[in-house]
């Protein structure tokens, strides 16, 4: 269930290059060593690039001018990720 805390795509986004919390629904994540086998992570950290298909007609008619840059394979077009959330400020003890 997503609350009010999370922002959604259409309403605002991201700051050029900023690391954020992505909800995506149904993400599938592929796990290392396994064939085929996956889980279901809805929500994976993600970094937003504003513009990044500007240069290339095709992929931007095809995917959208926005591209979402994940952490090893978890790269995801615009249109993956539905809100999104800041990302939460690091422990006070750490």
């Amino acid at each position: 269930m997503i609350n009010s805390d999370w922002i959604p795509i259409t309403e605002q986004l991201p700051e050029d290059q900023e690391r954020i919390l992505a909800f995506i629904p149904g993400n599938r994540v592929f796990l290392p060593g396994k064939d085929l086998a996956f889980e279901v992570r809805d929500v994976i950290v993600l970094r937003f690039c504003k513009d990044y298909f500007a240069q290339n007609a095709e992929k931007r008619k095809k995917h959208g001018a926005h591209f979402w840059a994940g952490e090893g394979n978890s790269n995801h077009y615009f249109a993956d990720v539905t809100h999104w959330r800041p990302m939460p400020p690091a422990p006070a003890n750490a």
